[in-house]
């Protein structure tokens, strides 16, 4: 099967979910930020996981799609924390509704997740699970780190990493890992993948913090939404570390200036490049897609799926080129 195969059946399969009409403000979010599409890429790595070792997907559909819902649940919540106006190019959640909506549709898409993924063959559902569970909890762990950053005066590269591989990176591992152990793969395989998914997700994550300075209209975000918010990602922590002192003061004055965002954008994305901080960023994403492309060449499975999932890893990481 094709990527773009697998992806329609994802989105068949997420149109036949039903969601309960009343009350209308509480299901109306959730149909909306799901209809926003996104990459899918989460419920595809678990169908493409799977593929490695069976050629029956669509079997496993209803768990994967268990881990889209997941995420979109994450966002939800996430935009609240992070006061994000924009999502996929469309008003957030709570933006649209409001905070307290939010919150609660954002409950709800937690609810269905597990509805979702408890529909797997009993011998694998008490496994299922306690991963589900683990990886969770990570994420939680790692967007609190997030929160935590932002009242730190002082944040390193080495705990931003640590921060990103709970908060993304362990949910793509999560999605490989699980479509592996609904194949029946072998342990150590299904640890492979787990590890060639966080490879993965610290790659796609850095590209984001990349884009959201260096990108496009056709990011879906608000560009310099995190040098506005002085997010502490990859690019603004490199910066402070390794900035001349010149423009290390400069950088300094920008994070505590308010009220003239535009001028900020410009200024601190000039520090970047002067400081050749745009380079180091993709240096450290072709890092990352490298681990992965390792570990893919040393898996089993079949030899078609490793393809496809070369080119969607090459795919993921052109997005900065």
């Amino acid at each position: 099967m094709t990527v773009d195969v697998l992806s329609k059946l994802i989105e068949v399969e997420l149109k036949s979910v039903q969601w309960k009409r009343q009350p209308a403000n509480l299901y109306e979010p959730i149909a909306y930020i799901l209809s926003l599409g996104g990459k899918r890429m989460r419920p595809l790595l678990v169908l493409l996981g799977y593929s490695l070792f069976k050629n029956d997907p669509e079997k496993i559909l209803k768990p994967a799609l268990a881990v889209e819902v997941f995420h979109n649940f994450t966002l939800i919540h996430d935009d609240i924390m992070d006061k994000a106006p924009i999502r996929r190019g469309q008003p957030t959640v709570h933006e649209k509704w409001n905070e307290t909506i939010a919150i609660l549709s954002g409950d709800t898409m937690m609810v269905k997740a597990y509805e979702l993924l408890v529909q797997v063959e009993p011998k694998y559902l008490a496994r299922a699970i306690d991963l589900f569970n683990t990886c969770a909890t990570e994420v939680c762990e790692g967007q609190q780190l997030d929160m935590n950053f932002e009242g730190q005066a002082e944040v390193h590269v080495d705990e931003y990493l640590e921060m990103i591989r709970l908060k993304t990176a362990v949910l793509l591992g999560f999605s490989l890992e699980l479509g592996a152990l609904l194949a029946g793969a072998s342990e150590e395989q299904q640890q492979q993948l787990y590890a060639l998914g966080i490879d993965l997700g610290m790659s796609f994550q850095l590209m984001d913090d990349h884009l959201d300075t260096f990108g496009d209209d056709t990011f879906g975000k608000q560009i310099g939404g995190d040098i506005r918010s002085n997010k502490k990602t990859f690019l603004l922590i490199s910066a402070l570390e390794h900035a001349k002192e010149s423009n290390a003061r400069a950088l300094k004055q920008w994070i505590h200036t308010t009220g003239n965002d535009e001028e900020k954008v410009k200024e601190v994305t000039r520090i970047f490049l002067a400081e050749k901080i745009d380079e180091l960023s993709r240096n450290k994403i072709q890092h990352f897609a490298d681990q992965a492309m390792t570990i893919l060449n040393e898996l089993p499975g079949d030899a078609s799926v490793k393809k496809i999932l070369m080119g969607y890893i090459h795919q993921l990481n052109q997005r900065v080129a």
